[in-house]
């Protein structure tokens, strides 16, 4: 599970043969002692000299009668106020990756925290260690305090007692539990009346949208100032490739599209730069692509060659190929097509990436060249982080990417398949946004994520209800982990600057 689990797309995923979810009445496994590590910083930031502490440690949360249910392994970094005092109006972030299985390494030593591992932001595989973890002068802890979470079964963070990991891990599940660590979190540091944000990359962007729904409906509620959400996938339906769903097709276009610019196996000379080129294509891909598609049978001949000649142009796929494909684009097919000749595939997590494969044959490519590119770096870095920075020292594995929790994920979030469709958390950030005049939501989007394609998240946000005065939507010219792009990660953090300065 090492290629897919940070993305979150499926492929033949049957949802009816997951069991019921909950407690075992097996007898219970003793419960660990609670551990906790607070340590204190200082570095410079956004041109600023900050000193701050990091509480990084076990929180234990309990069910009904009290008894404990799962630990929750958790990195917080507050500033220190030179008042003594936190700043009543400094937001808190709340931060998670996706998966869903995968811990929270990603954003928090990519992005957000006071440590980055350094990569080349080219493209270009790092290899065996030594790698090198750099100062990010770029941390937000200059303008928001921040906890990096870490879900059961990732991370150090685990069921507890009569509790097993399938009571955590759903759609539902899983919100249930993360926003149950928030509410103890803000109760446990007396954060009640701070403005808070969920911050979810991939997977992370659905968990997002679900704990939007737990946190704000009903009494007794956490009003949240809104969210970020980074590689969003947040519709199901806009990026899953099942029989009889045509819109991915249209979705990922756009992606294709930037993919053969990137690679130059199509003629760029009629557009000065990507954006505008991908403007044409998104009118392309709405309009006669879409039309075509939906016509099916009805489609004439002059149309359907039309759009054939067409989609060779933009994404520079044989005119054989996509007439084998029914003028309809697999994204694992794309990913091995495209560079077939010369033995290489691109990345799902980041197309500019590519791969040597060995068998040339094949529909799908071995491995993911993004995935395997840099997981190594990671998995190192932040373990010695842990250890030489946050006197973090345990003897057991942290899971940065777990195959057991997202092979046993449940994908219902309500008991009734058949009511459901795809999954959708997207109505629950639109309610919230009725609800809550302040709530708001920013979208960070890599031109060359092929996981969670730009004109997917688009397609979400221009429907559901959203409110699209209250939406931040930002491009960037890298993948779905778009800060390993070192221009990308400078403008996604201006970008999040700016928006948290609006609140």
């Amino acid at each position: 599970m090492r290629v897919f689990s940070l993305c979150l797309i499926l492929l033949c995923l049957n949802i009816s043969t997951f069991p019921v979810l909950g407690s075992t009445d097996e007898t219970p496994s003793p419960i660990p002692e609670l551990q906790q590590s607070i340590t204190e910083h200082s570095g410079t930031f956004n041109g600023k000299k900050i000193t701050y502490s990091v509480h990084a440690g076990d929180h234990f949360l309990y069910d009904d009668k009290h008894a404990p249910k799962a630990n929750i392994y958790s990195t917080a970094y507050f500033a220190n106020s030179k008042k003594g005092k936190a700043d009543p109006a400094r937001p808190l972030l709340f931060i998670f990756n996706g998966g869903p299985g995968s811990s929270s390494v990603w954003l928090h030593m990519g992005v957000f925290g006071p440590k980055r591992v350094d990569l080349p932001s080219n493209g270009e595989a790092v290899g065996a260690p030594p790698y090198k973890l750099e100062h990010n002068a770029l941390s937000l802890i200059d303008s928001a305090d921040m906890v990096f979470i870490d879900p059961v079964g990732t991370g150090y963070s685990h069921p507890l007692g009569k509790y097993e990991g399938s009571a955590f891990w759903g759609v539902k599940e899983d919100a249930q539990i993360m926003a149950e660590f928030v509410r103890a979190f803000t109760r446990k540091h007396n954060l009640f009346n701070r403005p808070k944000y969920l911050v979810g990359e991939s997977y992370g962007t659905t968990r997002a949208g679900a704990m939007v729904k737990e946190l704000q409906e009903g009494w007794g509620t956490t009003d949240l100032s809104g969210v970020m959400l980074i590689s969003s996938i947040v519709d199901f339906q806009t990026g899953d490739f099942k029989e009889g769903n045509d819109l991915p097709y249209i979705t990922f276009l756009p992606t294709y599209a930037a993919t053969a610019w990137y690679h130059d196996v199509i003629d760029r000379s009629r557009f000065p730069n990507l954006p505008v080129f991908l403007d044409a294509v998104r009118d392309f891909a709405l309009g006669e692509y879409a039309t075509v598609l939906l016509k099916g049978n009805l489609a004439t001949d002059v149309e359907r060659s039309s759009v054939l000649a067409q989609l060779h142009a933009i994404t520079g796929l044989s005119t054989a190929f996509l007439q084998r494909a029914n003028l309809r684009i697999n994204e694992f097919y794309f990913m091995k097509e495209l560079l077939r000749d010369k033995g290489i595939s691109v990345g799902r997590l980041d197309s500019r990436y590519v791969g040597k494969e060995g068998d040339l044959n094949a529909d799908r490519f071995e491995a993911d060249p993004s995935g395997y590119a840099i997981d190594g770096a990671y998995t190192a870095l932040v373990n010695q982080y842990m250890r030489d920075e946050l006197n973090v020292n345990r003897d057991v594995r942290y899971q940065i990417l777990s195959g057991k929790v997202f092979g046993a994920w449940n994908w219902l979030y309500e008991s009734n398949a058949r009511s459901q469709g795809f999954l959708n958390v997207t109505p629950f950030i639109a309610k919230a946004m009725r609800q809550n005049k302040d709530f708001r939501v920013f979208v960070g989007n890599g031109y060359y994520d092929l996981a969670t394609p730009f004109f997917a998240t688009e397609h979400s946000m221009n429907h559901n209800g959203i409110d699209a005065s209250r939406v931040t939507m930002k491009y960037y010219e890298a993948g779905h982990m778009m800060y390993i792009h070192k221009p990308s990660l400078k403008a996604l953090v201006a970008d999040i600057r700016t928006f948290l300065q609006e609140q």
